[in-house]
């Protein structure tokens, strides 16, 4: 119980602190009625001291906030690196929470000068947002309760479906499975999560990564369909136009993989979660897998 209530407490600040961070000031011009914010530029985020991203507190093992009040996790491991890399310091870094549904939105309002919030990489996304490269591999998966565990998507035809809004599952039952119509959506994960232990659902389908974690936390759950669609890849998003911050990125990421930073960074947040069942070249992303998606996508510079 003092574990939860540690946790909301962290929550509230944090999202109090994501507030703070959305008003104007004279280096953070907010976005008029249908235009987008200026994004800042590098030289604007050393002289302010700090680096605004967007990331999620409730999704563990990747972003979520600790019993102490910190945020943790894959994502978190990435985001203090690049506080190191660009100002020196993880403390410069500001971290914003949101949700899965805001992580273009807050982009384009200018509160936050990068998306390090699971954000998986899709074209309708490539639209409203800039990508940098990929440090992560995802595909959709579905957990469910054991005893009546659902291994078939023709299952969910006759069950209670869970989605995020905003997510890629989200997109991929609208397009590829419009037959399943029994269907509760929520905004936050906890609510989702919630919704499903209670009971007030039969499945719930988000990132593979994330429901394989969950079950193995949560005794009598289990991920009865591992992989849906295609696998995609994961990777920090910039304000779209913003060539400077997304050059800085790509740079970062070649620097990390070629250092095995994101496998360190696997071994200390994902694996205590998934444990040696898990092979960690199923979701890191450096070396040559790195390479290959730094061609196949397009990411080199010009």
């Amino acid at each position: 119980m003092k574990k939860k209530i540690f946790a909301l407490l962290a929550l509230v600040a944090l999202f109090l602190t994501a507030c703070q961070s959305g008003q104007q000031t004279d280096k953070e011009p907010a976005a008029t009625a249908g235009k987008q914010a200026a994004a800042r530029s590098l030289a604007e985020i050393k002289d302010s001291g700090k680096i605004r991203i967007g990331v999620f507190a409730d999704k563990m093992p990747f972003g979520y906030v600790d019993d102490k009040g910190q945020p943790q996790g894959y994502d978190i491991e990435l985001a203090k690196k690049i506080g190191e890399d660009l100002l020196g310091s993880a403390d410069k870094v500001e971290f914003v929470p949101m949700d899965a549904a805001s992580r273009a939105e807050f982009l384009k309002s200018g509160k936050v000068d990068i998306t390090l919030a699971n954000f998986t990489v899709t074209d309708e996304r490539r639209e409203q947002v800039d990508f940098a490269l990929p440090y992560m591999k995802v595909a959709i998966g579905v957990v469910s309760p054991e005893k009546a565990l659902v291994t078939d998507i023709n299952q969910l035809k006759d069950k209670k479906l869970i989605l995020v809004k905003g997510t890629t599952a989200e997109n991929y039952f609208q397009k590829e499975a419009p037959e399943i119509k029994n269907i509760d959506k929520y905004d936050a994960y906890q609510e989702a999560y919630d919704a499903l232990r209670d009971g007030r659902g039969d499945a719930f389908s988000t990132d593979n990564t994330e429901v394989l974690a969950w079950a193995n936390e949560n005794p009598g759950f289990k991920v009865g369909i591992e992989s849906l669609g295609q696998e995609d890849t994961i990777a920090p998003a910039v304000q779209k136009g913003n060539q400077e911050l997304k050059d800085y990125l790509d740079d970062l990421i070649v620097r990390l993989g070629q250092d095995h930073f994101f496998t360190k960074a696997y071994d200390k947040t994902c694996l205590p979660v998934y444990g040696k069942d898990v092979d960690p070249k199923q979701i890191v992303l450096e070396g040559d897998d790195l390479k290959a998606y730094y061609d196949a996508f397009n990411y080199a510079k010009k």
